[in-house]
């Protein structure tokens, strides 16, 4: 795969779409690390409890959005740095099936 450099501060809080053009949610984290001299994108996090994991505060945030009529048990994904395309950063998509991905619990998508 080639190398791709990208601000990822413009990355934020863009709609990420899947394969069947369907919104997932909104990029909230980028999980990286840094190592030998770059920085490398382990996964994304896409969603309304993204964020709040993002301020360390995932319990609070779910029963506040719970409160609010967010009705799902699930709302929000891992996303694998290789399972979404960056070719246009100002529409990030993924490229594997909602299915296939990991929820912020951790337990498999049942989108």
């Amino acid at each position: 795969m080639a190398k791709q450099e990208i601000n990822l501060e413009l990355l934020i809080g863009k709609r990420v779409r899947a394969l069947n053009g369907r919104s997932i949610g909104y990029l909230e984290e980028i999980r990286a690390e840094l190592k030998e001299g770059g920085c490398f994108v382990e996964e994304y996090l896409i969603g309304a409890y993204a964020m709040f994991e993002r301020l360390a505060a995932l319990s609070i945030g779910r029963a506040i959005l719970q409160l609010f009529g967010a009705r799902k048990k699930h709302d929000g994904y891992r996303v694998p740095w290789n399972k979404l395309d960056l070719t246009d950063p100002k529409r990030p998509r993924l490229l594997c099936e909602v299915n296939e991905l990991r929820t912020l619990d951790g337990e498999q998508s049942e989108y």
